[in-house]
């Protein structure tokens, strides 16, 4: 499973960029939705590099893919996607949450 931690790694570079470009060179409200994409993406990043190391594979696909859905929807709407667009944040949000509760299983299971 070695693509998770390559999307992981190129997940917290983007969260980093998205971070950065909100900081420094967009409006407000632009800079809300980047702000908010690149922590959710980053943190999710490093907790699916952290599952990958206990073994956990299945949370660490839900955390990649659930942050890049939230975040990525999140950069569309700050780039000017349509509203609709926003539809997919909460799938993604979705995912990392069960990401969680997957882990969170496998952690009283290893106990």
């Amino acid at each position: 499973m070695r693509w998770i931690g390559v999307l992981a790694a190129l997940s917290g570079a983007m969260a980093i960029a998205a971070g950065a470009f909100g900081a420094h060179w967009a409006g407000k409200d632009v800079a809300d939705l980047l702000k908010t994409g690149g922590q959710y993406q980053l943190i999710h990043a490093v907790a699916a590099l952290v599952a990958l190391r206990m073994g956990a594979r299945g949370p660490a696909a839900l955390f990649v893919g659930g942050g890049a859905l939230f975040a990525g929807s999140l950069y569309a709407l700050a780039l000017g996607a349509p509203r609709p667009v926003g539809a997919i944040t909460p799938i993604g949000g979705v995912m990392m949450i069960a990401g969680w509760l997957w882990l969170a299983w496998n952690m009283r299971r290893a106990a």
